[in-house]
């Protein structure tokens, strides 16, 4: 794939600089800039899925430095099908912000640019502490982005995400650290052959730095008990801010699925699926107290910050059976569960600006402008993050319980899933009943100065409405690359082929990476000095 693999992350860097350097005066040549990058981002996100479904991972060596001593990105299927996710959810976000929202405060379109370097970096990336690397640069940027428009509620919720996640990074170095010393590496790939290979005296050191990134990376998902900061954050941060930033708790899930299955997987001898005990109970928690709060919660804003928190606890779940078959569907459930809660926010946000006073409070009043349209929206995005048929949040649903059926855990799986679906779907349609239903048969119409079509805030929110149908229709060729993905996940060989050769060997007893898993690497050493040079 050549320089292609590098474009996500060079792409918004240079438009993020170029906008805040030559344009920072003209808002719609802001628009103009970051609309296009974004577009073309889409583009190269695309070529790099086509390219990555037919060939085994590819590495990318950054100064030509060999791996594992160089800074080195990895392309594969799921690294792949991240960076499009994030492409498609950003343009539908900067697309809506372009409305008006965008005028609200400074440097919008330069921090939103730097977000999708960062965010598009963390998935790329081959490297932990590079991971770290991408980590500061997307939270950095998401810090600006949270304040955007200012407010005494917006500030408060913005110090705690800030204090939450520098403790997160300080905690991150820490665990950086111990793994570094005890393996002499950070290169997943590497990690992945040394592991097995530390010494007795030395694992519980390992163990300690492993169990300190799994906090970190906790933390970003939402996972209980630090989950605390999401529905403060969510709920009070710009509505295409809280849209983007569902896929920032996806970072989280990502990095615990890449890490956990890949230098702690099947192949770590000792120290094999070590977040599983630990991932499933916090899993289940999460699922039920998010689900929790959407019964409890007295504003939209918050409902649909816990449903964040509960899709959260499914898509966990998945992950943390660390089968292909569970994987396959928590990915399935990962792509749905971003579009949901983006379109929620933005939908909410629409609705908020149509009820005046009211705002996003859960109470009757009377009705406001474009009701129709806008209840339409909410119902369908609502019967998808609550797993409804016949929309894509059903079908996840339907893939997690049918790859939990062998766990030792299934009854628990089975019964908190469907008990807090039932949960999530009387939190919405409280909601739904309380703005739409209810306040129809209030006299009068809230007058916002809010009456002709927002364009752009429709087709943004449509969009994400969209591409769930989109995920229904398509549910069997996007469930037949999830499985290969999955397969490509758990088997190791290629990854670690692709970035430090087929053959690789470890040093207790002398076999190649081919020979100790059983599978071929998909990569030779040719491809790999290949991409390097490239």
């Amino acid at each position: 794939m050549g320089h292609w693999m590098i474009v996500p992350i060079v792409l918004p860097a240079i438009m993020a600089a170029l906008i805040v350097l030559a344009v920072r005066h003209d808002i719609v040549l802001q628009r103009v800039f970051s609309i296009a990058a974004t577009v073309a981002m889409v583009a190269v996100a695309v070529a790099l899925v086509v390219y990555a479904s037919g060939h085994g991972p590819e590495m990318y060596a950054l100064g030509a430095w060999p791996a594992p001593f160089g800074i080195v990105l990895v392309l594969d299927r799921l690294s792949a099908m991240m960076v499009l996710l994030t492409s498609v959810l950003g343009l539908g976000v900067v697309v809506y912000a372009s409305s008006q929202w965008d005028k609200r405060g400074k440097h919008f379109h330069a921090l939103f640019q730097f977000q999708l370097m960062g965010i598009n970096g963390a998935f790329l990336t081959g490297d932990v502490f590079n991971l770290f690397v991408f980590f500061e640069v997307l939270l950095i940027a998401s810090y600006g982005l949270m304040l955007h428009g200012a407010g005494a509620e917006r500030l408060k919720a913005g110090v705690q995400y800030v204090v939450v996640n520098l403790t997160g990074s300080a905690l991150f170095l820490i665990g950086v650290g111990l793994i570094y010393g005890v393996t002499g590496t950070l290169n997943m790939a590497d990690l992945a052959v040394k592991v097995p290979l530390v010494t007795e005296g030395d694992q519980a050191l390992l163990r300690a730095g492993a169990l300190i990134l799994l906090l970190v990376f906790a933390v970003k998902a939402a996972l209980v008990p630090i989950h605390f900061w999401l529905p403060g954050t969510y709920a009070n941060a710009p509505a295409p801010v809280a849209a983007l930033f569902a896929i920032m708790t996806k970072v989280g899930a990502y990095s615990i699925l890449r890490v956990y299955s890949l230098a702690f997987g099947e192949g770590a001898g000792d120290m094999a699926w070590l977040a599983a005990p630990y991932l499933m109970p916090a899993a289940l928690v999460t699922l039920a107290l998010g689900m929790t709060g959407v019964l409890a919660a007295k504003r939209l804003n918050g409902l649909i910050a816990f449903a964040v928190i509960g899709s959260m606890g499914t898509l966990l779940i998945a992950i943390s059976l660390f089968t292909p078959d569970a994987m396959s569907a928590g990915l399935y459930y990962l792509l749905h569960s971003t579009f949901a809660g983006a379109a929620l926010f933005l939908i909410g946000d629409l609705i908020m600006a149509r009820r005046g006073e009211q705002g996003d409070h859960l109470r009757t009043a009377p009705g406001f402008h474009q009701s129709g349209l806008l209840a339409v929206l909410f119902f369908g995005a609502a019967i998808a993050m609550a797993g409804m048929p016949p929309l894509s949040g059903f079908v996840g649903k339907l893939l997690i319980l049918d790859a939990a059926r062998e766990s030792d855990l299934a009854v628990w799986i089975w019964s908190v899933i469907l008990v807090t679906s039932l949960m999530c779907i009387v939190g919405f349609g409280r909601a739904g009943s309380v703005l739409f239903w209810k306040s129809a048969s209030v006299e009068g119409q809230i007058e916002t100065g809010e009456t002709e079509w927002p364009v752009l805030p429709i087709v943004a929110a449509g969009g994400m409405v969209a591409a769930m149908v989109a995920l229904t229709v398509f549910a069997a060729p996007i469930v037949g690359y999830l499985d290969a993905t999955a397969a490509q996940i758990f088997d190791t060989s290629g990854y670690i082929g692709a970035v430090l050769g087929p053959d690789a060997v470890t040093a207790s007893d002398g076999l190649s990476i081919s020979e100790m898993t059983g599978v071929e690497a998909e990569t030779d050493t040719s491809e790999a000095a290949a991409g390097s040079g490239q």
